[in-house]
């Protein structure tokens, strides 16, 4: 299979944050804080930060994929055209299962991604019963105060404003992750983000069937993510130390294993576009993308082996 098009990725800010919070641990949470309280030094750091960004952008001769967001994903699968199925999310009922601070966080992360998906969804019912799970495992892993009475609240308030539903998700996970981040926790946080991404990747890459003639859109999203992985890989290796992250390297080295079968070539110089009043990122190149079916089969059931040990 070869595909020949003009690809456009867009980074929101809320993806944009945690790249910039993991790479160079100078994102912090201030979500507490209105715009007007921000010193001038924060200020010139935040912009230091984009600047940098968008070079090292510049420089990259393959086209770069931050690790998307649970909520950008479900919006690529809404935007393929793909339809609701409630039974593809882990369910609730699992959490019971998760004890240790590697359950915790990547089904925290998981947990985020079904979220996500409900909401784009609009599944009113689901979204609040996966935020509520999501707090519950919030409160395990000691992320106090992030998912409180309140959060839950305005979001049962706004069900029917899709907009503020999406924002309060987002800064909800945002900063989860940056809590985590601040206080020493920073493997946590990637376990959080490794858990997310690979829903995202479950949910996507199930819905196609595992044939590359399913839904043609999700396919390239996925076939993607290799490059998404390579960035996954560089935050797990920085906490190699840790136990929980080496097992993590290792399973995600497998994964990586059956992605070496996508072959992809830039076939124009990348652009990067950063508008720094929206905080948003736009990359731009064009590519051609190959794979062979048997082995995006035998991706798809790579990516399900690794989530279902993951909800275990």
């Amino acid at each position: 299979m070869k595909h020949y098009y003009h690809l456009k990725c867009s980074f929101s800010s809320f993806g944009l944050l945690l790249t910039i919070m993991i790479f160079f641990s100078a994102c912090h949470s201030q979500g507490e804080k209105k715009q007007s309280e921000k010193s001038e030094k924060e200020e010139i750091e935040s912009a230091a930060i984009e600047n940098q960004l968008k070079e090292d952008l510049k420089k990259s001769k393959l086209i770069l994929y931050s690790l998307p967001s649970p909520l950008e994903t479900s919006m690529l699968i809404k935007k393929a055209g793909a339809t609701f199925d409630k039974t593809r999310l882990n369910s609730p009922g699992n959490i019971s299962k998760y004890n240790t601070n590697l359950k915790m966080a990547l089904n925290l992360g998981i947990y985020s991604a079904d979220l996500s998906y409900s909401s784009l969804f609009d599944q009113s019912e689901t979204t609040i019963e996966y935020m509520n799970v999501a707090r519950q495992l919030a409160e395990e892993l000691g992320v106090l105060g992030i998912v409180d009475e309140a959060t839950i609240k305005k979001l049962e308030e706004n069900m029917n404003n899709r907009e503020v539903v999406m924002d309060i998700i987002s800064e909800t996970y945002m900063n989860a992750n940056a809590y985590l981040s601040d206080n020493n926790r920073a493997a946590v946080s990637v376990m959080v983000l490794a858990g997310g991404w690979i829903e995202g990747l479950y949910l996507a890459s199930s819905l196609t069937n595992g044939s590359v003639e399913n839904n043609k859109n999700l396919v390239e999203r996925i076939l993607y993510q290799k490059l998404s992985l390579e960035t996954l890989l560089n935050m797990l290796e920085t906490y190699q130390d840790n136990p929980d992250i080496a097992k993590l390297i290792g399973i995600f080295k497998e994964l990586q294993a059956a992605f070496d079968k996508v072959t992809i070539v830039n076939t124009s110089p990348i652009e990067a576009i950063t508008d720094t009043v929206r905080r948003l990122t736009t990359i731009r190149a064009e590519s051609e993308i190959e794979i062979e079916p048997e082995d995006f089969v035998r991706l798809c059931k790579k990516i399900e082996e690794i989530r279902s040990d993951f909800v275990s």
